[in-house]
């Protein structure tokens, strides 16, 4: 073997990311794949469960990105030849989708370039497609959620996207993965102590595998989630004492889905689906205290008229580190007893930064009135900008909160209910915002819903007394 093809086999060997990049090559060659970031922090992950230092993952990540070649395939075979003893269950939801991954699987086995990497892993023994070994008694069975596992055992489960799209509408499908989940699959472990499970799926809704895993089993399960776009600044790990440093808004993959096409398939879905499936936030059909049907939805520019106002109501965060809240900023325009949601800013930002973003937005809009929640950074911001001797700035309204949250946003839903609140037909920050008003109170953010509420509050009161705006 020449030096240039050792070289090769040792990273092969030595690191899944390598390994990858060549089954890429091997079963689906015309699709060039780079192995970005993203990849090697999939390929690092599913290392750590080929190592027992995770047992259980689930990695959450768009369609068409790569994870059944890495997971299904790649992953299998470079364990087989790391442990030709090993014994796998790959899984998923449809037959015919399970056996393709089998025969990839196989075909990267049966490969010279394999067979150098991995010299001691040979197919023997048994040869079905769907089960076959190697010359150690190892083994990749294959099934899918109909298909049997009774009888039979396994070291290390792949399940690969166990909720076809359709479950996005079938309770009667969701519940039956997750029954097949605890009725069967959990039980099929040779050795419970080192069995590892992995789920890779995109999500489809709140109450998909993966969505039942994290709420029930949460403190057991590694997350790997990998949004078409950042929501959250976070630093993911691609190889040891290695990050990828992640800001919100960066794309996953600007090569494979830039600005232009994830915008093209965000109008060509529901913002639902494109949440749950590109986004990995799934939101409920409709939500706990906010309807999304609730909400009027305007699809015209917008402008105002001589007796309308716009309003911005800020909810400010106390620190701008990347596990803290966000600052958020919704824009109004009042007309009459009809609002209309025309922009959100949100994001984590320092006291300085969020003092000029609060100038910026004014200014941009032109507002006539606003409101600010007086507590917190709130407080100070209030204090700074009563001093400010700018014009274009209307004096800050200070809002004391006197209620809890919940019971704030839920006094303001019968004039969301009535049609009050419009919303664009379309906005790049729309399916962010519809994802935490239906995951209230349970999201993991709320700083929209309270802005929101804030404004409503501050609204209605003066529609109840006759005084549908401040002057300057």
């Amino acid at each position: 073997m020449s030096d240039m093809h050792a070289a090769f086999a040792m990273a092969c060997r030595q690191h899944l990311s390598a390994f990858l990049d060549r089954t890429f090559r091997e079963v689906s060659p015309a699709d060039r794949v780079e192995i970005s970031w993203y990849l090697q922090a999939v390929a690092y992950h599913l290392e750590l469960c080929s190592r027992r230092e995770i047992r259980r993952l689930i990695i959450n990540i768009p369609p068409r990105h790569g994870k059944s070649i890495s997971a299904s395939v790649a992953f299998v075979a470079w364990m087989l030849g790391h442990d030709p003893t090993e014994r796998v269950v790959a899984v998923s939801y449809a037959a015919d989708l399970a056996l393709k991954f089998a025969r990839d699987t196989k075909r990267v086995m049966e490969t010279q370039w394999y067979q150098q990497v991995f010299p001691a892993a040979r197919l023997g023994g048994r040869a079905a497609t769907h089960d076959f070994e190697t010359t150690k008694r190892g083994s990749r069975y294959t099934t899918s959620i109909d298909g049997a596992l009774t009888g039979l055992g396994g070291n290390v489960f792949v399940i690969d996207d166990p909720n076809p799209a359709s479950d996005a509408h079938s309770a009667a499908g969701r519940q039956k993965v997750i029954e097949w989940y605890q009725n069967t699959l959990v039980s099929r472990a040779n050795n419970a102590r080192r069995s590892v499970i992995i789920v890779v799926q995109q999500r489809v809704h709140v109450d998909d595998l993966s969505g039942y895993l994290l709420e029930n089993e949460a403190g057991d399960w590694v997350h790997l989630n990998l949004p078409a776009i950042a929501t959250r600044d976070e630093r993911i790990a691609i190889r040891p004492n290695c990050w990828h440093e992640r800001r919100v808004g960066d794309l996953l993959d600007p090569v494979r889905e830039d600005h232009a096409s994830l915008a093209q398939r965000r109008r060509s879905m529901t913002g639902q689906t494109f949440s749950a499936q590109f986004q990995q936030e799934p939101v409920p059909e409709d939500g706990e205290i906010v309807k999304w049907g609730w909400f009027k939805r305007y699809t015209t520019e917008l402008s105002a008229g001589a007796a309308d106002r716009f309003v911005q109501s800020w909810d400010t965060a106390s620190k701008a580190g990347e596990l803290n809240d966000f600052s958020v900023c919704t824009t109004w325009l009042m007309k009459g007893r009809d609002y209309y949601l025309m922009d959100v800013w949100r994001g984590r930002v320092t006291f300085p930064d969020l003092k000029r973003q609060v100038h910026g937005q004014a200014k941009r809009w032109g507002i006539d009135v606003l409101l600010i929640e007086d507590k917190g950074s709130g407080t100070q911001l209030i204090a700074q900008l009563q001093e400010d001797d700018d014009e274009r700035l209307p004096r800050p309204i200070a809002r004391v909160p006197k209620e809890d949250k919940i019971t704030r946003m839920a006094a303001q839903t019968a004039w969301i209910e009535q049609g009050h609140v419009h919303l664009p037909l379309e906005a790049s920050w729309l399916a962010t915002f519809q994802s935490e008003m239906l995951q209230f109170p349970n999201a993991k953010h709320d700083d929209q819903v309270d802005s929101v509420s804030q404004f409503l509050h501050w609204a209605t009161e003066r529609s109840e007394v006759g005084k549908l705006f401040v002057i300057k």
